[in-house]
């Protein structure tokens, strides 16, 4: 089973999902145990795969950390977090999240202009 851990102890996902700001992106860390490794790429493929078919899906991107590691991160991004909620309703979606023994921290977040350095 996926254990849900809150990346931010001052607001959920839940929550998040209330917004309406526009464009998100969800960052998702997952530690996954070495010997699941293989299992983990296939259910994210699933997953990936059942977000594709959901209005408001853009891309998504994972990532894996180097030397050994077992943490990756996935950066999707989503038209809204209207979108991403209604996403998770969806059966298609639930039932490709399966049974890994895993633990993800996702996150929600839009981009940040910084003058001089980057562009919202």
């Amino acid at each position: 089973m996926v254990q849900i851990v809150e990346m931010d102890k001052n607001i959920t996902l839940k929550e998040q999902l209330e917004e309406d700001v526009g464009s998100v992106i969800l960052f998702n860390q997952y530690t996954v145990k070495l010997e699941d490794i293989d299992k983990f790429l296939k259910q994210f493929a699933a997953v990936t795969e059942a977000f594709k078919q959901q209005p408001g899906y853009i891309s998504a991107q994972l990532y894996r950390g180097i030397g050994g590691s077992s943490t990756f991160f996935n950066i999707a991004v989503f038209e809204s977090a209207g979108h991403l909620k209604q996403a998770f309703t969806k059966p298609e979606v639930r039932s490709s999240l399966g049974d890994l023994d895993t633990v993800a921290s996702p996150h929600l977040f839009r981009k940040v202009a910084v003058p001089g350095i980057c562009v919202e």
